[in-house]
């Protein structure tokens, strides 16, 4: 029996009502399937917190939140009630950087039954794999003077082994799908570490020869994202670029409801992280009606973390069905809520067991 210890954050706005509609589901997917089984942890750390504490989690947040296997993040922020600043850096860049977490993986998928905005989506099927930890989100820096003299110095910062490492990942992910990885660069006009950026990539092609490989300019490539989404397989990026492509990703699908996301620590010495793209919607929160197919799909991007792959696909392969049927939410013009989707998911699940 695998049992998996998971730290449950749902956070803020409609993250207390996807979460569990998530939970509700892995749930079921260990009692049909016998050698997995979950211990859910609730943690309340979320803006309401930082309103009743002063601090986004406890001073031994982190440390608790270590002793589990995987972390599963319903959203984070409530700009009415605490500045974006500190709700962020102060709960999910915090565990993202004090965990290692310096991979993040984001999939971009054509669902049956939801619209795209593009006229001709083909059928696209990607996934974009996106340097964590430093990059252009790098907090070295600063502000000098003040009025018209004032300066700001953002330094973007690139290292070899980081580099490497999420190349590396991108290409062993691409080994197991169609065998394509794309890099996003701009070395025709960011001079020092697009070129280095560049160089990585070609030394850790050469240890990949059956990955077919391109390099796109990030401005050319986010045009492509929108034009022919389907010529790509893995996209390998740095933290700024990858973080614009996910969302471009996200939006060519239909809804930034339905997108899921992983932070991964690759050392195994802490938790990976997983939450979907969407923010924690304030103007829906209590009507349910969110969306929890990000959340869902969320859950399935940790069970293949935990090597279930199988489960993972079956439960992917549900949401497929499900979308197909149009049994969605009003965010893809559905009039289904959050409840009557889950539920919907839970009970085809079990008719596949």
């Amino acid at each position: 029996m695998k049992k998996l210890k998971i730290a449950s954050i749902p956070g803020d706005g409609i993250g207390k009502e996807v979460v569990p509609a998530a939970i509700d589901v892995l749930e079921t997917i260990s009692d049909l399937h016998g050698g997995l089984s979950f211990d859910f942890t609730e943690f309340p750390y979320s803006c309401d917190y930082y309103l009743e504490h002063g601090e986004m989690m406890p001073e031994d947040g982190l440390k608790r939140l270590s002793d589990f296997d995987s972390i599963f993040l319903g959203a984070v922020g409530d700009a009415n009630l605490v500045p974006d600043h500190i709700s962020l850096w102060g709960l999910l860049i915090k565990i993202r950087r004090e965990f290692e977490q310096t991979i993040n993986v984001r999939p971009a998928k054509q669902l049956p039954g939801i619209q795209s905005p593009l006229v001709n989506p083909n059928d696209f099927d990607l996934l974009v794999v996106r340097e964590n930890s430093e990059g252009e989100y790098s907090s070295i820096g600063g502000r000098i003077y003040r009025d018209e003299d004032e300066i700001a110095i953002q330094n973007n910062v690139f290292s070899r082994k980081a580099t490497e490492r999420v190349m590396r990942f991108a290409f062993d992910l691409a080994t197991k799908r169609q065998k394509r990885v794309t890099s996003a660069t701009k070395s025709n006009g960011i001079v020092y570490s697009m070129p280095f950026w560049d160089e990585v990539f070609k030394d850790v092609s050469n240890d990949y020869p059956d990955v077919e490989t391109d390099q796109q300019h990030i401005d050319a490539l986010t045009a492509f994202f929108v034009t022919n989404p389907s010529r790509f397989d893995v996209l390998v990026a740095s933290n700024l670029f990858g973080d614009i492509l996910s969302d471009v990703g996200a939006g060519i699908m239909g809804s930034i409801g339905v997108a899921p996301a992983g932070n991964i620590n690759v050392n195994g010495k802490y938790p990976s992280m997983f939450e979907p793209v969407h923010g924690s919607a304030p103007d829906i929160i209590g009507k349910g009606i969110a969306n929890p197919i990000g959340q869902i799909w969320t859950a399935k991007m940790l069970l293949d973390h935990h090597g279930e792959e199988e489960i993972g696909q079956v439960l992917l392969d549900v949401i497929e069905e499900t979308t197909s049927d149009r049994i969605v939410t009003a965010d893809l013009g559905g009039k289904h809520t959050t409840k009557e989707v889950t539920d919907e998911i839970i009970k085809r699940l079990k008719a596949k067991a």
